[in-house]
């Protein structure tokens, strides 16, 4: 029996997956469509629909190549397409929301309903996703008190004004309204977290202020279900793909019915810096997918798509002392069925084999379409060069160090600097470093420090007289998930102590990079002596744009911009060693490209590869 509270009948103007265009009842009226929920099934228009979905992030996908990512999907049999709302994007200062371009997500789910596609919504303040600061924006913390995933008032209302900006967005895209969006999904793996039935309850009643008033569920792993789901809603599941087990789990909190959906079903896994890439042959997965298709269950990959996590927007991973930091690389492939670039590999091949005995009859899968061409560029010499500690803007002052966060600044990187005495050698300890720091003496570099190797502390030898010390703190990517969500501010978070003798009287200098820099022209040799940070430019001229892929094995760490799109983090540690340049963001004719180099001021030649290097660690 069908549950009445789903079961109302809403103009709709969508494709119908099951059987293609809708008839309009009469002139000028759009036909109509129920999403439901069955005892065992989803019920689209009254009959069986089995989601086959599979996961890509539209902040991770340049907006010019949204629509050939969708025909992707298609390609490989998937009707449904998931995504997550990534609060920090959408409202990156209090108050100030942004809609357009890459955030338009609205033109996201549109698209996805003129490609054929339904949509799985995930609109919640928290997504993980490998995301910064797993999707909050980094002003939460500048409010005493505020608690992120509960009731505490100040986060409650923070999150209601943006919920009711994403409504506004989104709420008219359900299917209920005439938009593609099935299901929207209420918080994000809390179990997990916690167990507030009330905040959960809170959530949902949020949701439905905001516009959402179709079908709401929730998703947890499996061990966590009991603590993540609300009655009322459909518990989802994610990490597991036993049938049995995940109809036992589901019917345990539904009322012993289904439907049956996996809302995370990973064909791989994330990187981070200094581990190996991860890699999982497709022939493990086919197997498995088929059971969960055969026996009619409703399936999300987490990811069909990865993309690139651009600009500084990673997260990481961080459980305690007795743990170690581990920011994500700026490379999402996930060794997704779709590849960083959006080629099919062929696990996507092996799952589309697999999708396909499930299709209704006489819907043949699309053709699969070509991999996107790819070159390599003659080699690159970056001969526009200013040192970093030359382009500063102006300083706050302050007794004490302040995080990104008492600067007001979200991400990218901050310059402490202070006038210590010399003519000794001490040790300089910063308490608290998040996350990693270039250390210069009257602008030399004379050592790093990083927190995933729990540095903290480097023997100085000053020379006499007053010396300029310098600290260059870039924030790495704040903690993405678990309890440490409450403790991410950036920067030197403490003091610092030289000799035993804290350090006073700094000035900060606020590097965020919210646009790409501009070197204007060469500076000759004068930068590379000087042993700092440096920004190198240069210009390329192209005839034909395709993608490309930078290799920057030969340089230390630091970030690109080209044509003002930052492209992401590279570090000669591996795995990443390539940085994904789209076709999109090339133009034909002149080209610009800035590196931010801070560890080897004398790299000056920049080459290129016709593929990604992603599993290549270096001491």
């Amino acid at each position: 029996m069908i549950n009445s509270k789903y079961s109302k009948w809403w103009l709709l103007t969508l494709l119908c997956l099951g059987g293609g265009l809708a008839r309009a009842t009469e002139p000028g009226r759009p036909a109509t469509h129920t999403f439901a929920l069955g005892p065992t099934q989803f019920l689209l228009d009254g009959k069986p629909f089995q989601m086959i979905s599979g996961e890509l992030h539209y902040p991770r996908i340049p907006r010019e190549a949204w629509r050939a990512r969708l025909k992707m999907a298609k390609a490989m049999g998937l009707n449904t397409i998931g995504t997550y709302v990534f609060w920090n994007a959408h409202e990156p200062q209090p108050g100030k929301y942004d809609f357009s371009g890459n955030h338009d997500v609205a033109a996201f789910v549109k698209m996805a309903q003129e490609e054929g596609l339904w949509v799985i919504l995930r609109p919640s303040p928290y997504v993980c996703a490998e995301w910064e600061f797993g999707g909050y924006p980094y002003w939460l913390q500048n409010v005493p008190g505020l608690k992120v995933r509960s009731q505490e008032p100040q986060y409650v209302a923070a999150y209601q004004r943006y919920i009711q900006a994403v409504g506004k967005q989104l709420a008219p895209l359900q299917v209920n309204h005439g938009g593609p969006v099935l299901m929207v999904q209420v918080e994000n793996e809390y179990g997990s977290y916690g167990n507030d039935k009330q905040y959960l309850t809170l959530n949902k009643q949020l949701f439905e202020q905001a516009g959402f008033d179709g079908l709401l569920y929730t998703c947890d792993p499996a061990r966590d279900v009991a603590a993540g789901y609300l009655p009322g809603l459909l518990p989802a599941v994610n990490g597991l793909d036993n049938p049995q087990q995940v109809k036992q789990i589901v019917r345990t909190h539904h009322n012993g019915q289904g439907p049956f959906y996996i809302a995370e079903w990973y064909p791989a896994w994330f990187d981070w810096w200094g581990a190996p890439h991860h890699t999982v042959p497709a022939a493990q997965y086919t197997a498995r997918l088929d059971s969960v298709l055969k026996a009619g269950l409703s399936i999300n990959m987490y990811m069909f798509h990865g993309g690139s996590t651009r600009g500084f927007m990673n997260g990481a991973n961080y459980k305690g002392d007795t743990s170690h930091y581990e920011p994500q690389v700026s490379s999402y492939d996930y060794d997704a069925p779709l590849d960083e670039a959006g080629n099919a590999t062929p696990k996507f091949m092996a799952f589309r084999e697999v999708i396909a005995k499930y299709r209704p009859a006489g819907q043949p899968l699309p053709a699969v379409p070509a991999a996107r061409p790819a070159a390599v560029l003659p080699p690159l010499q970056l001969t526009r060069t200013a040192r970093l500690l030359d382009r500063l803007p102006a300083p706050v002052a302050n007794a004490t160090p302040l995080t990104f966060e008492a600067l007001k600044q979200a991400y990218g990187f901050v310059l402490y600097r202070a006038t210590v005495p010399g003519g000794s050698t001490q040790t300089l300890k910063l308490t608290d470093l998040r996350d990693y720091a270039v250390v210069m003496v009257n602008g030399q570099r004379v050592g790093t420090l990083d927190r995933r190797l729990k540095q903290d502390s480097l023997r100085l030898t000053l020379p006499t007289g007053p010396v300029q010390l310098d600290i260059l703190v870039e924030n790495m990517g704040r903690v993405n998930f678990g309890e440490y969500l409450l403790q991410n501010t950036k920067g030197i978070t403490h003091s610092v102590r030289l000799g035993g003798k804290e350090v006073k009287n700094w000035r900060m200098y606020g590097l965020p990079f919210e646009q790409a820099p501009v070197v204007a022209k060469a500076t000759g040799a004068a930068p590379v002596a000087a042993g700092g940070p440096v920004l190198r430019s240069a210009s390329f001229t192209l005839n034909t744009p395709a993608d490309t892929y930078l290799d920057m094995r030969a340089w230390g760490k630091g970030s690109v911009w080209v044509n003002g799109h930052n492209l992401g983090r590279y570090w000669s540690i591996g795995p990443q060693q390539t940085l994904y340049v789209p076709a999109e963001w090339l133009k034909k004719g002149s080209n610009d490209i800035t590196v931010l180099e801070l560890l080897k001021p004398e790299q000056a030649t920049l080459t290129t590869l016709n593929h990604s290097l992603l599993n290549e660690l270096k001491p």
